[in-house]
């Protein structure tokens, strides 16, 4: 069966759309996911089996600043999930491929992962150096962490050392 892809911006979601997306990402992630869809701007690419969600990745804009003079426009990529007796298909392949597709504009592709080989055969590279939390009111480092990222080079990533200090804006939640 062909997985049928769509690329959806937020606040172009219908109802039914928001609750496949919720109720797929929650259960994969054993969390309330309602937050996914409320966040502005983000742009979801789900795939479709007979008509129900089956995959999903999404992508907000953040700024982080990977050793650079200036934070960069960065596509940040989460809740990339696939419905548990779809595994195993390659529809994560297909979906993450789109948004990479979608996010050539940008000057860096960041997301944290649990699952860095899934990432690295799509072309990420993990991030070696250390990563830390700039203040919202003054973008000084705020915080190290301890989480891990992967980059992916997009035709605008300025030359990068993978091993340079890489911070991100603070933001409520998860911050990675």
């Amino acid at each position: 069966m062909t997985l049928d892809v769509r690329i959806v911006r937020s606040e172009d979601l219908s109802h039914d759309q928001r609750e496949g997306l919720v109720s797929l990402c929650s259960a994969a992630f054993g969390l309330d996911m309602r937050m996914l869809t409320s966040m502005s701007h983000s742009l979801h690419v789900i795939g479709y089996l007979d008509g129900a969600p089956v995959s999903h990745a999404s992508r907000i804009t953040r700024w982080l600043q990977p050793g650079t003079p200036r934070p960069l426009r960065t596509a940040y990529v989460e809740s990339v999930v696939t419905m548990r007796g779809c595994q195993g298909r390659g529809y994560a392949t297909t979906v993450m491929r789109r948004l990479q597709e979608e996010v050539q504009d940008y000057e860096l592709g960041v997301l944290s992962t649990g699952k860095p080989g899934f990432y690295a055969r799509l072309g990420w590279a993990p991030w070696r150096g250390p990563l830390a939390v700039r203040e919202v009111h003054d973008g000084s480092a705020l915080a190290k962490t301890t989480d891990s990222i992967m980059v992916l080079c997009l035709p605008k990533t300025p030359s990068l050392n993978l091993d340079s200090l890489m911070t991100v804006e603070w933001r409520p939640g998860e911050i990675w």
